[in-house]
This record gives structure tokens, sequence and C-alpha cells, in this order.
């Protein structure tokens, strides 16, 4: 039984160990004990044959090796500081190249960041300076001394008029001036004989009354010279007028402007109701703005507003008035605000957008949006380092469309570019196409 025994385990035995070689390379067996052979970071052998450097060297870059060399970290490497700085490549630019280019650099720095809303409206003319020069009184235009676009000053006469109503007027006057003058005399001279009692008491009390009334008539006639457009220094100077001008209305300027409307015509009969001449001071004008309902609760008196210009800087200026209510029509509000114009860039009845500053903050860091650009899946700002502009991953935070909020990335008083950075990312990308196939 004991030698059964030992047969089944020798046999077993053997079992075991052809099944083990089965698994096993015999002509490998003697190579476990050697040398292993060096890998490159690239997961290559060495270059020890011509072979292996033409493999090695015809594997084309990664797309996301942009700035870094052949032989730079694996890329599983971190990316926020830990690779070997030596591989990061700038776009390096003579000052030349950033004048040609357009690159233009600035230092970071802090700066308010207003929230604007948009909001349609148009240009008008200022109405606190706008004049329709109309006649007081009926009559033929026998002259005219301004057209469409002449500027005027203050009291310049426009146009000539002759007019049979604003002689009978100063015929009245005149008139009454002479009664008055002959009535104070014949009182004088009744005063002189009542004290001498040549004269009754009577005789002296009718003369005190006539020039009582001849003083009331002249008074009348004065006041509808007034009404008329005329002041003192001209009533005071009408008795020594020709009787030829009694006839002559002048049409004269109420402030310094520019003629917008003409409507009066060689010949032509105008009144009251006419206006002969439109005078704007354009020096100013008036926005009016449209208010959404939506909006009407960010909107008030005192804020900010702009309208960008095709050339130059945009017109700035401050709401002066909301309206309580909102057009039936048009089922928005009124806002008005004045913008100087001393530039004659703003044309009334031009439609234009109006940008309110609804809020304000203080960003700790504010670029303009120009200088934002997108690299490899992230938001970056070429920064100025000695080794040139390198794209820098920031956060931003608040934007106004003009100017963005860096919240992480980029530090107070660090140079970056402010324009011109697309150009950059495209010299980067030019630079990087070149490198892949440059072995």
């Amino acid at each position: 039984m004991s030698r059964i025994l030992l047969t089944i385990t020798a046999l077993v035995m053997i079992g075991s160990a052809m099944a083990l070689g089965s698994f096993t390379d015999p002509a490998r067996a003697g190579d476990t004990h050697r040398t292993p052979v060096p890998v490159s970071n690239s997961g290559q052998p060495p270059d020890h044959d011509d072979d292996h450097a033409g493999h090695a060297h015809d594997k084309p870059h990664d797309a996301k090796a942009v700035g870094k060399t052949s032989h730079g970290p694996a890329e599983g490497a971190d990316r926020h500081g830990h690779e070997d700085e030596g591989h990061a490549e700038g776009v390096k630019l003579t000052a030349e190249q950033l004048k040609e280019f357009g690159i233009g650099v600035g230092t970071a720095a802090p700066g308010a960041l207003d929230v604007f809303i948009d909001l349609p409206a148009e240009i008008a003319f200022n109405g606190d300076r706008l004049a329709h020069v109309t006649p007081r009184v009926p009559g033929v235009v026998i002259r005219v001394d301004k057209s469409l676009g002449d500027p005027v000053r203050a009291g310049e006469r426009l146009a000539l008029m002759q007019s049979r109503e604003l002689a009978e007027a100063k015929a009245g006057f005149l008139s009454a001036l002479e009664r008055l003058t002959l009535a104070r005399a014949n009182f004088e001279r009744e005063s002189g004989l009542w004290r001498a009692k040549v004269t009754s008491e009577q005789e002296y009390l009718e003369a005190k009354q006539a020039l009582a009334e001849a003083e009331i008539d002249r008074r009348s006639n004065e006041q509808k010279l007034h009404a008329l457009g005329f002041d003192d220094a001209y009533i005071n100077r009408l008795p020594r007028q020709p009787e030829s001008e009694l006839t002559i209305v002048p049409l004269l300027a109420p402030f310094q402007g520019v003629v917008v409307e003409r409507h009066a015509t060689l010949g032509e009969r105008i009144g009251e109701e006419t206006a002969a001449f439109v005078i704007a001071d354009l020096s100013s004008v008036w926005l009016n703005i449209s208010i959404y309902p939506k909006d009407l609760g960010r909107v008030g008196i005192g804020q900010k507003v702009s309208v960008a210009l095709p050339e130059g800087e945009p017109a700035i200026g401050q709401i002066r008035f909301v309206a309580p209510n909102v057009g039936e029509a048009t089922r928005t509000a009124r806002a008005l605000a004045v913008l100087d114009n001393a530039s004659r860039r703003l044309r009334p009845g031009s439609f234009v957008t109006a940008r309110i500053a609804v809020d304000s903050k203080t960003a700790r860091v504010r670029v303009p949006k120009t200088a934002l650009q997108t690299h490899e899946g992230e938001t970056v700002v070429f920064v100025a380092t000695d080794e040139g502009f390198v794209p820098r991953p920031v956060r931003t935070g608040s934007s106004n469309g003009d100017f963005v909020e860096i919240v992480d990335g980029l530090q107070k008083g660090e140079r970056y570019a402010q324009t011109g950075a697309f150009t950059l990312k495209a010299q980067m990308a030019k630079a990087t196409f070149g490198d892949g196939h440059a072995h």
C-alpha cells in the first residue's frame, strides 16, 4: 500500500511541474534575471540606434503642448506650476512689433465696474433753448435776412415785415402822447390862473381831469406796443422815428443759436399763428429715453447716461426727469436727460441707444473685455514676463460689456496685453504648429 501512495505522489508532482512549464517560455526563462531597459518620460526606450530615434521624432506633438518643448513633462503633470518652468515659452515681440500688431500693454489695477442697461432713445432739440419766432401783428414780409443753417446772435434781425396793424398801434401811441402834452400844458395854465383867482375852481378841476385821462390813454397805448414786443428804449425813440418806418416790424432772434426752420418768404402775409423762424441752441440736446415697465424700478433721476458715437468719446449726461405714467400707445415710460453737444455730433431726430448706469461696484482688478482670450478651454490673460507674453488662466466675476472683473489669476500691478490679445494667441498657435513639424 505504501508503494502505491508513493507512486501516486510522484505522479502528481511530475504533472504539476509539466503544467507549470506549459506557461513559461523556455527560450526566455533565462532572461528574467536581466537588468531592465531604461525608459524615457515618453514611455520609449532611449535612443540607442537610429531606428528608435527616427520613430521618436516622427511622433507629432499633442495640440495641448502649446509653449512646451518635445521633452516636456508627462501628460499627467500638474499644470499649475509643478512642471518644469524652463519648458514654458512665451510670445516675444519687439516694441516695433507691438505697435505694428496693435498690442496695447497696461497695468492691472482696481476700477469702478458700473452695471448698465441699454434702452432705446431719440435725440431732440433742447426744449429750453428752442424758440419759434412769430410776429406779434400780421403783416407782409418785405425782407429776409437769415436762412436755414445760419448762425444768429441774440437780438439780431431775422426779417422785416410791413404791418398796417402796427402802424395803427404806433399812431395811437403818438396821438396819446400829443394829447398828454397838451393836457399837461393846459393844466399848468389853469393851475396858475386858479391860484391867481382868475379862473374858477371848476375850470381848474376840469383841466386836472383831462390831464389824468390823457395820462391813462398814453399808458394804454404804450402797453399795446410792449405787447407787440417793443421795449422802452424803442418806444422812447418812436417820436423821432421817420414816418416811413412806422409800418415796419422787425423779427429778432431771442438768443444765440442756429436757424433750423424758416417759413418767411418775400411777399407772404404771415400772422400770429405762423412761426416765421425756428431758432435752436445746439450746444446741448435732449435725450428722450423709452423705459420698459420691467426697468422702471432701476431708473431714477440723477443717474449717469451715455450715448455711444461713431467717432470719439461717448456723450455723457444725467437723467433729470422720469415720467410718472406709461404711454398708452408705446406702453413705455419716458425719461429725459440733457447731453452736452458742443461738438455738434448729436443730431436731433436720430435714434440711439442710451446706456444707463443702474449700479456700481469697485473691482479688485478690472481689465477690458478685449484682454480676455480662450486657450486650452480656459479663459486667459496674456501676462508680460521675462519670457514674453504668457497665457495665464484667470477667473472672472462681474462684467458690464466693456470691462470684466478678475477674481483670481491676475494681481494688481502686473503688466498684461489690454488689446491685441487675439494676435498673441495666433502667434502661439503658429509657433506650436511649426514645432510639431520641425523634426
